[in-house]
C-alpha cells in the first residue's frame, strides 16, 4: 500500500492530504496570518515556515511520518515541461528556490516535499504543473512578432478530470477529443486533442472575465488607460487580475452573492451573469473549432461550476457541439495522490527535469 502526503501551498494557505493508496485518510487547510507572511521578503524565505506548519498538522493528526511512502506537492511555476510526473531533482529545486520563472506560492510545494521526503528517505515528486506545454507551433504565434503566447492552464484539474471522465466512459485518454472549461477565480478553457492540451487561454491575460480578472480587453483602449496621468504599472496590474470581472461590474467576487441578486430580481447581476456565460461559451466555441476532430465532450469545473445558473446558460450556448459533463470544483490533491500511484505503480514514466 502506497502511503502518500500531498503539500499544496496557496497564497494565504498551505492544503495537505494523506492517501493510503486512492482513499483519503485527513486533509487540512492551514490558513497563514498575513502578518505573518509580511516577514517574509520574498515565496523561497517562507519554505521553513510552511514545513513547520505541515510537521505540526500532520503530528495533530497523530500520523507518523515514518510510514509513508513518498511525498508529491504541487509543481510552481517551472520552465514549459510535457505532462506527466517529475521526480524533484537539484534542477528543478533550483528553478523554484530562485523563481526563475516566476515567484508564485506555489514553488513551495516541491520545495517542501523534497525537504520532507529527504529527511525520511522517501521519493518525492510534482505531477502536471501550470506550466505543461502541449501547444502546436500555431498556437504560440498572437500577431505580433516580440510577443509569444505562452502555455500557462490548470493542467493538473483538466487532466485529472479527461482520466476520470475516460475510466468513466471506457474511454481512451490518449484518443479523447475534448474542451474542459476550468471556471474558478481565473477561467482556462482548453483545446484537448488526443489527450494533449494544444491550446488554451492563459487566464491573466485572456479569454472570458472571470470573478476578478479581466480578461481580453480592446489593446488599444489598454494601453491608452495605461497612459493616462497617474497611471503606474503595479495599480494597473491590480486592476486586471484582481480588481475587474463581476468586482469591477458588480463590487462583489462572490457568485453566491450574485445568484441571489438575480433572484432578488436585479437586472444588471442578471446581465453580467449573463455577459459571463456568453463569454465562456464563445470561448468553448472558439476551442472546439482547432481540435479539428469531433469533440467527444465538454466538461464545466472550477468552483463557479457549483452554480447551475451559470452552467445552464453556457449549455444554453454550446450544447449542440456535444455532449456537456459538469464537475463542480476541483479536487488537486486527490489529482496529485493518484498521479503518483501512476508513477510508483508504473502505469506512468517518472520524467526527469
Amino acid at each position: 500500500m502506497e502511503k502518500i502526503l500531498i503539500i499544496n501551498p496557496g497564497s494565504t494557505s498551505t492544503k495537505i492530504a494523506v492517501f493510503h493508496d486512492e482513499e483519503l485518510q485527513f486533509e487540512q487547510d492551514v490558513d497563514h496570518n498575513v502578518d505573518e507572511l509580511k516577514v517574509f521578503n520574498n515565496v523561497p524565505e517562507q519554505k521553513l515556515f510552511r514545513k513547520n506548519a505541515v510537521l505540526a498538522q500532520m503530528k495533530d493528526h497523530q500520523y507518523s511520518l515514518e510510514d509513508l511512502t513518498m511525498v508529491v506537492g504541487r509543481g510552481g511555476i517551472l520552465k514549459p515541461l510535457k505532462a506527466g510526473v517529475y521526480a524533484i531533482n537539484d534542477a528543478l529545486l533550483h528553478d523554484v528556490e530562485n523563481s526563475v520563472y516566476g515567484e508564485h506560492a506555489s514553488n513551495l510545494g516541491p520545495m517542501i516535499a523534497f525537504e520532507i521526503a529527504k529527511d525520511y528517505g522517501l521519493p518525492s515528486f510534482i505531477a502536471d504543473p501550470v506550466s505543461v506545454d502541449e501547444f502546436t507551433e500555431l498556437a504560440r504565434l498572437t500577431g505580433l512578432n516580440e510577443i509569444q503566447r505562452k502555455s500557462l492552464d490548470h493542467p493538473l484539474n483538466v487532466r485529472a478530470l479527461l482520466k476520470k471522465y475516460c475510466n468513466s466512459n471506457q474511454l481512451s485518454f490518449e484518443k479523447i477529443n475534448a474542451v474542459v472549461a476550468h471556471l474558478g477565480g481565473g477561467i482556462s478553457v482548453s483545446a484537448i486533442r488526443e489527450g494533449k492540451i494544444i491550446d488554451v487561454n492563459n487566464a491573466n491575460e485572456g479569454g472570458p472575465f472571470s470573478t476578478n480578472r479581466a480578461g481580453t480587453l480592446p489593446a488599444v483602449e489598454l494601453v491608452n488607460m495605461a497612459f493616462q496621468p497617474g497611471a503606474n504599472f503595479k495599480d494597473l496590474k491590480n486592476l486586471l487580475l484582481k480588481n475587474a470581472g463581476l468586482i469591477s461590474y458588480l463590487g462583489t467576487h462572490n457568485l453566491r452573492e450574485v445568484v441571489a441578486r438575480i433572484e432578488k430580481n436585479d437586472q444588471e447581476a442578471k446581465e453580467v451573469l449573463s455577459a459571463l456565460a456568453y463569454q465562456v461559451a464563445k470561448e468553448i466555441g472558439a476551442m472546439s473549432t482547432i481540435v479539428r476532430k469531433k469533440i467527444q465532450v465538454i466538461i464545466l469545473t472550477g468552483g463557479m461550476s457549483h452554480q447551475d445558473r451559470l452552467t445552464s446558460e453556457i449549455i444554453d450556448h454550446i450544447g449542440w457541439i456535444a455532449p456537456v459533463h459538469v464537475e463542480p470544483g476541483s479536487d488537486e490533491l486527490e489529482a496529485l495522490a493518484l498521479a503518483g500511484l501512476r508513477a510508483q505503480r508504473k502505469e506512468e514514466v517518472i520524467l526527469t527535469y
